[in-house]
């Protein structure tokens, strides 16, 4: 009788062990990952958060973290502060890696366009624009570049190439109106269309002082720009459950539904 009570006590031990193993497993499968995205705020952020209850479906907890700039976002990735960004053009990136080759973050998906425009508060057309006129462009080599390709197809100025991402002012050949650039930080752009007749501004940062490229640009990047914002990873995170979670969302009929509709062709899906 006793080892039958000895026995049974012990199946019962092992029913009790499998049945709390069972439930931890549960308990492990169903716990909420926490994913930190950096981005800017328009229109990155807005786009992030459309996909945030998606995510949260699949017991992701989405974490937006906004920046103000176009270096801390790349170096927080890569120092683990952050899962994932999104804020950023591929050259950009590139660009950032040659700069920073400690910096180990890959491209991991392409997500929208935002088309670069050249804007005034002074001139309603390029035409007016004056001998000797003031023009801010960002300071940064890829956006740099990019702007002043822009000036280029723009009929302002000519630059030794107009297919050279990497242009700087001293690239500039021909300058018949011997206009006057001023190199800012690319949010700072924006903040000094009063002060110059013209800015060259990222879409982002002119959504963000309500320029829309479309209707208040004098003249807009077209279809052609390879300047594709992307979703941006450490080396080897590209296949995390997590991120590859993030990237369906984004690559999604509700987010390309959500970009025409809010910014009527400031911004374009590219998936």
């Amino acid at each position: 009788m006793k080892k039958l009570l000895a026995v049974l006590a012990a199946l019962a031990v092992a029913v009790l062990a499998f049945a709390g193993c069972g439930s931890s497993d549960k308990q492990a499968a169903s716990e909420t990952k926490v994913l930190k995205v950096g981005a800017t705020a328009v229109p990155h952020a807005e786009v992030l958060e459309q996909i945030k209850d998606d995510l949260k479906a699949q017991n992701i907890d989405l974490q937006i973290v906004e920046f103000n700039d176009y270096v801390q976002p790349n170096l927080a990735l890569n120092d683990k502060e952050l899962d994932a960004n999104y804020f950023q053009h591929a050259p950009y990136l590139e660009n950032f890696i040659k700069e920073h080759p400690e910096v180990k973050v890959a491209n991991a998906a392409g997500i929208h366009i935002e088309p670069m425009g050249i804007y005034s508060h002074k001139v309603k057309s390029l035409a007016e624009v004056q001998d000797g006129a003031s023009v801010a462009i960002p300071n940064d080599p890829t956006n740099g570049g990019r702007a002043l390709i822009l000036l280029s197809k723009a009929g302002l100025i000519k630059l030794k190439d107009d297919t050279n991402i990497a242009s700087t002012v001293q690239d500039v050949v021909e300058n018949t109106k011997n206009l006057k650039f001023q190199e800012l930080e690319a949010a700072q752009v924006p903040r000094a269309i009063d002060d110059v007749d013209l800015a060259v501004i990222n879409s982002n940062f002119a959504m963000q002082v309500q320029l829309n490229p479309v209707k208040n640009s004098l003249f807009i990047e077209d279809a052609t720009s390879p300047y594709v914002n992307i979703v941006a990873v450490r080396n080897g995170d590209e296949e995390r459950p997590e991120i590859k979670a993030l990237i369906k969302a984004l690559q999604s009929e509700k987010v390309k539904k959500f970009i025409e509709e809010k910014y009527n062709g400031a911004v374009v899906a590219t998936f």
